[in-house]
């Protein structure tokens, strides 16, 4: 088994798939090589759909479904070889609309972060529409402050772009940068005491960006805090970015390029719960 996972992270990687999807591809095919336990090598579609339908018996989400499959076919594909025609169809998603906060609910949970660094990070991720991993991943030289934009690198896809950066945040962003380097994480763990040059080397060896679950939990504790009913999670910030600006008249092609969607359709999934003529129709219960 571990030659033929070797061969697909090797595959992975030559194709320039981000370090998640690899390890998320790497876990779907492990899952599926031990439920095959023998004749890796062989591609049996009945099996395949036997064991994807047997995740679904389990209760496993059409998305956790689908990723398997794609997995699969990837390896099935490309490690393996297979040249014939894997005909099993990806399993249908719900069409579900983003959970979106209100102005005054994002002024709730920044009023609940008392940490300045914390607070920055959330106000940065909603006023640029920036995902978890792109936060924590930010670098000072990523920021422009004269021209109040944000150099995304390396996102979703492996894709750049240039998001938006409100003057209001500029102050607290070059306190919280002052007299570092340009290649450091703006939002970096605290550097703690150390007493020797061996602990020193170790505490630089830890130094580094936050982590997602971090920047999650910091999210989760001021939604809690701030007595939001609402089942938002950090994408929330992102969700409520992008309804704001339709809300404000943007158009939607310059919100799908702040966004860095591919498909001008994913952006357009926002206008559903940015439509006034919706909002502006009275029950008739009156």
């Amino acid at each position: 088994m571990d030659v033929y996972l070797k061969k697909l992270e090797d595959e992975l990687r030559l194709r320039n798939y981000s370090p998640k999807t690899v390890k998320s591809y790497t876990s779907c095919v492990v899952e599926y090589l031990r439920a095959k336990q023998k004749n890796f090598d062989l591609v049996d579609i009945d099996f395949i759909k036997q064991y994807l339908l047997s995740k679904i018996d389990r209760g496993m989400s059409s998305q956790t479904v689908n990723q398997s499959l794609q997995a699969i076919n990837f390896f099935c594909w490309n490690v393996l070889k297979f040249h014939g025609k894997i005909d099993i169809k990806f399993a249908k998603t719900p069409s579900k609309l983003p959970i979106v906060l209100s102005r005054d609910e994002i002024q709730s949970i920044l009023t609940a972060i008392s940490n300045e660094k914390h607070n920055l990070m959330v106000a940065i991720a909603y006023s640029g529409g920036l995902r978890v991993g792109e936060v924590i991943n930010l670098k000072i030289k990523d920021i422009n402050l004269a021209e109040l934009t944000i150099h995304i690198k390396g996102a979703k896809g492996n894709k750049d772009r240039i998001t938006i950066l409100p003057e209001k945040l500029v102050q607290s962003i070059e306190k919280l940068i002052s007299n570092k380097d340009l290649n450091d994480f703006v939002f970096a763990r605290e550097r703690g005491t150390c007493l020797d040059s061996r602990s020193r080397l170790l505490d630089n060896a830890r130094r580094g960006k936050l982590t997602e679950r971090t920047a999650q939990k910091v999210f989760e504790n001021a939604l809690k805090k701030s007595g939001i009913p609402k089942e938002a999670t950090f994408h929330s910030l992102r969700h409520s970015f992008a309804t704001h600006l339709l809300e404000n008249g943007v158009d939607v092609r310059y919100v799908q390029e702040l966004l860095g969607h591919a498909n001008i359709r994913t952006t357009q999934l926002y206008t559903k719960v940015t439509n006034p003529s919706l909002k502006n129709i009275k029950s008739p219960l009156q």
